[in-house]
């Protein structure tokens, strides 16, 4: 099987609108006649690499690739100049899609759309459908293989085909070259909902679109997140359509969720939590998890509002300590991942163990009940005195501070103690009584020993903080 088969599927949808982008749309016939047509112009080439924004060009040229049996390959076109070119270079005969090529692209075709439909070469499973470039967070970018069957896996163990309501729309506003801009394609598509792009995402025009669009469902990421529920500004949003509202790709501090669950009274949401090697969610905090953990008393049931949920059909999770031996509910270690969509696979290097666990690199828990939460990335903690100590935990309790609106904690060399902990914050408040802030909820040994402020933090553009950025600023600043 191959994933032209979710879109030769979504064509039972007749001429409604399958993907919306600006003042144009297509169906999912006019979707696949397009993709063949552009299956003539792949399939000389030995990648198609996508630089471009969220434009109909997008499923076009993926669809297009995998009809001509070629990786898909879309890059973050927001790179500088020199990372973008060390990117290109390792797709030597690679077709080359930039922004100024996608209108026209999509003309030629048009007037193409006579040509016979290609047969999809072998329909192999086996075969690379995209190949996604991992952030670069903390090293260079790893290029994380997916293969038909790990797409296929996701969308079919979790999707009910044909779905949706008529007139359901989902907005499309995280970049192309993100695991959720690809999966939602994939599984809307699948579905039957509309999806509708957003090629540069503002909170205000975020807002209007879900109202001009009439959309029931979304994804965003956490920064986009915070910036709606900032504008919204109390009371209710008037989005009144929108049903579901998913948010992942990085932690989301709690007291934004809170918000949002405030100001968005008539939508669900939902946590998603995965990672590009696994292609798209392995767990879900649904809609319920969210009312019941808002709405309960019991501590242990609100403090799932922090959790990312429980696993996925077809997914296991398995909590390691340091020395790889399982660990019990509730003990904290390395967060591991198994199923038929784990891809764990760099340029051709398989990063499954024997038994086909994938090492996530998070650290985490999972309670009796299997709801998994996450403490931050392994190489994040931080180590005082002998004590491993999660930067999550100090940041969750200086967000609830009224004067704090974002937070970093990381660890810096201390000859005394091992690390030393120091916050950066956005927000002002004086750093005495922060420190008796985090003092009263947790204890002295997690209490941050400097405090720093600044305008922002820095991260990525899908809202990951760049924790490295931030300790090569303070190593520079102290030299």
């Amino acid at each position: 099987m191959n994933i032209t088969m979710i879109l030769e599927m979504a064509t039972s949808a007749g001429d409604r609108a399958a993907v919306t982008a600006g003042d144009r749309s297509l169906t999912a016939s006019g979707l696949l006649r397009l993709s063949h047509a552009a299956a003539h112009r792949f399939r000389r080439h030995t990648a198609v690499l996508y630089l471009g924004a969220n434009h109909l060009a997008y499923p076009v040229a993926l669809f297009g690739a995998a009809v001509a049996g070629v990786p898909f390959v879309p890059l973050n076109y927001r790179l500088g100049e020199h990372q973008l070119a060390a990117l290109l270079a390792r797709h030597p005969g690679a077709l080359v899609l930039r922004p100024a090529d996608l209108d026209a692209l999509l003309d030629a075709l048009l007037d193409a759309t006579a040509a016979e439909p290609d047969q999809v070469p072998g329909q192999d499973q086996d075969a690379v459908a995209v190949t996604l470039y991992t952030s670069g967070t903390t090293a260079e970018p790893k290029a994380a293989l997916l293969r038909h069957r790990h797409l296929l896996a996701y969308v079919l163990n979790t999707q009910e085909f044909g779905s949706a309501e008529e007139g359901d729309a989902t907005l499309v506003a995280v970049p192309p070259y993100h695991i959720a801009g690809l999966m939602n394609l994939l599984t809307n598509l699948y579905t039957g909902r509309r999806i509708v792009y957003l090629d540069a995402f503002s909170p205000g025009e975020w807002l209007a679109t879900v109202r001009r669009e009439r959309v029931t469902h979304a994804l965003v990421v956490p920064t986009m997140l915070a910036r709606i529920v900032d504008v919204v500004h109390g009371g209710d949003a008037g989005t009144p359509t929108l049903r579901s509202l998913a948010y992942g790709g990085s932690r989301t501090p709690r007291p934004v969720v809170e918000r949002a669950l405030r100001y968005f009274p008539g939508t669900g949401f939902v946590n998603a939590y995965g990672l590009t090697e696994t292609a798209s969610s392995v767990a879900v905090l649904g809609p319920e998890d969210h009312r019941a953990a808002l709405a309960s008393s019991d501590p242990a049931v609100r403090d799932r509002l922090g959790s990312v949920g429980r696993a996925l059909p077809g997914v296991e999770f398995q909590i390691r300590d340091d020395e790889d031996r399982p660990l019990g509910a509730g003990e904290t270690g390395l967060v591991f991942v198994r199923g038929d969509q784990i891809s764990g696979e760099y340029g051709g290097r398989s990063a499954l163990d024997a038994q086909g666990w994938f090492a996530t690199r998070d650290r985490g828990r999972l309670d009796a009940d299997g709801y998994l939460f996450i403490e931050g990335r392994a190489d994040d903690t931080i180590i005082r005195g002998g004590e491993n100590i999660a930067p999550a935990e100090i940041e969750d309790v200086l967000l609830t501070h009224p004067g704090i609106t974002e937070a970093a904690v990381i660890g810096v060399p201390d000859p005394e103690w091992g690390q030393r902990i120091v916050a950066i914050l956005v927000g002002d408040a004086d750093p005495a009584e922060l420190r008796q802030w985090v003092r009263d909820r947790l204890r002295s040994s997690k209490t941050p020993d400097t405090i720093v402020f600044r305008a922002e933090l820095p991260k990525t553009d899908t809202g990951k903080l760049l924790r490295r950025t931030l300790l090569a600023e303070l190593e520079t600043t102290h030299a």
